[in-house]
Parts: C-alpha cells; sequence; structure tokens
C-alpha cells in the first residue's frame, strides 16, 4: 500500500510539472507576448476603425482650408517661397495607410520578435489592407488637385511589393511610381519632406509616429518628445493628423533608450520599470 501511494504520489508529481510547464511555455509564447492587446485592438476593435475614420474624416475637413489659403504648410522644412508651388500631402505607409497587424500576430502566434527578414518577408506578401478611411481621403485630395505622396521607412528593395500593396488596396500612385518615396539612408524623414517642399506646398502631414511630423521626435528622449508635442500643438488636427498605433514605434523605443540591442527580456523590463502608479 505504501509502495502504490508513493507511486501514485511522483505520477501525480509529473502530471502537475508537466501541466505547469506547458502552461508556462505557452504563455510565454502566446498569452504573454507584450504585443497581444495591441494587435488585438487593430484587429478587432471598433473604436479602432472609428479612430481612423475620424483622422481621415478630420483631414478632408481641413484640406479645402489648406487649399485657400497661401500661407498655409504643414511642413516645418517649408520656411520661405513657398506660396504658389503646387498642392501636395505627405503620408506614412505603415499603420497610416496599410495595416500590419496580421505580421504582429504572426510574431504573438509563434513567440517571436521582429526581425528584418521576417518583415521583409511580410511585406513582400504584399497582402496589409488599408487603413480605413485613407483610400477615400487620398483619391479626395487627388479630385481637388492635390498629390499624394507616401514617405515610408521601407527600404528600396521593397518598392515592387509596397507599390503592388497600395495599388491593390485602391491608393491613387503615378505609374512611374514617384510619389512613393522609400527610405534610401537615414530614417529621419526631414531631408526626404525638404526635397519635396522644394517642389510642393505641403498642405498636411499624415502619420503614426512623431518622426512623421517633425525630425525632433526620431530617436528622442520622452522628455523631448512630450515638449514638442507642446511647441506644436496648433498643428495637430488641422495640419498634422495622428492615427494611433500602440503595438510599436519610436514611443516604445523611448522607453528603453533606443537600445535595439536588448533581448525581449531585457526591453520588457525596462518598460515595466516606467509604469507609474
Amino acid at each position: 500500500m505504501k509502495l502504490r501511494r508513493t507511486v501514485n504520489t511522483s505520477l501525480l508529481l509529473m502530471v502537475v510539472s508537466f501541466m505547469t510547464l506547458s502552461c508556462s511555455t505557452g504563455t510565454k509564447r502566446n498569452g504573454g507576448h507584450e504585443l497581444l492587446n495591441g494587435v488585438l485592438w487593430m484587429e478587432h476593435a471598433a473604436e479602432y476603425r472609428a479612430l481612423a475614420r475620424q483622422a481621415y474624416r478630420t483631414a478632408s475637413r481641413m484640406l479645402p482650408l489648406a487649399l485657400k489659403d497661401s500661407s498655409w504648410t504643414a511642413a516645418p522644412e517649408q520656411t520661405a517661397h513657398y506660396r504658389s508651388l503646387p498642392p501636395a500631402v505627405i503620408l506614412d505607409v505603415d499603420e497610416t495607410v496599410l495595416n500590419n497587424a496580421p505580421y504582429e500576430a504572426r510574431l504573438i502566434k509563434t513567440g517571436q520578435s521582429y526581425s528584418r527578414a521576417s518583415w521583409n518577408a511580410w511585406c513582400r506578401e504584399a497582402r496589409a489592407k488599408a487603413i480605413p478611411g485613407a483610400v477615400e481621403f487620398c483619391k479626395f485630395a487627388v479630385r481637388n488637385g492635390v498629390e499624394v505622396f507616401f514617405v515610408t521607412n521601407r527600404r528600396e528593395e521593397l518598392r515592387q511589393a509596397t507599390f503592388a500593396n497600395l495599388k491593390k488596396e485602391g491608393f491613387p500612385l503615378q505609374p512611374d511610381g514617384s510619389t512613393l518615396i522609400m527610405r534610401t539612408g537615414s530614417g529621419d524623414k526631414g531631408e526626404r519632406r525638404a526635397k519635396l517642399a522644394q517642389k510642393y506646398r505641403i498642405l498636411l502631414l499624415i502619420g503614426d509616429s512623431g518622426g512623421d511630423f517633425a525630425s525632433g521626435f526620431s530617436h528622442s528622449a520622452e522628455p523631448q518628445r512630450n515638449r514638442l508635442v507642446k511647441q506644436y500643438r496648433e498643428y495637430w488636427g488641422s495640419k498634422w493628423i495622428v492615427l494611433p498605433n500602440p503595438s510599436y514605434g519610436d514611443w516604445e523605443g523611448a522607453l528603453y533608450d533606443y537600445r535595439y540591442d536588448l533581448n525581449r527580456q531585457q526591453k520588457l523590463r525596462e518598460k515595466m520599470k516606467k509604469l507609474e502608479d
């Protein structure tokens, strides 16, 4: 009897240990992934769709005002001799006009983190869906004689796939690809905006990250980023339109001082330190 109890106890401990290991592994690979809530929100929340449409509806309301006012410019790089230039708007691509939440979902399901290889593979699938309201706004701009530029930090090697994805979703593009501006050097978009500002009066900037609006946001510490929000307070909702992105961006990098060489657990620890209660 004693032997039987010993065996039964040992078996019970083995089962409990196995179940604990399985649960902890599953949590680490899936339910415990720090992207989970943000990605689910972007994929399923009615509020996300409402915010996206609200952003593009605001842009559609501001565009006619910007067209009428020749002194209006949304580009900080544009300071003089722009009143008679043809009008244009500049939009970011990822999480501004194309929704890449399925890529993030893939990372969650496989327990992985972002990598350039997996990102490039996703982009080449060219199956990201349009953000609600984005296509309608871009077509509205074109109907009103406004050139639509897409300035992205996707690299040149992804031009063909990105062009195909945008075209498939119905975005207006010049056939020669001249309105799709890829990243060729620095991820700072200021230089690319400045080049466009030499030829066009920039009416609106639309994006999901501070760097889509002013260079000072890119790779800057959190206090500096918040100071810039206050400095440009008259721009938000008029010349600058922001789309929500709870999954990634410089806002996240700032939490661990842009130390992208940290592993996932190290980044998570740094982010946990930032929680306020």
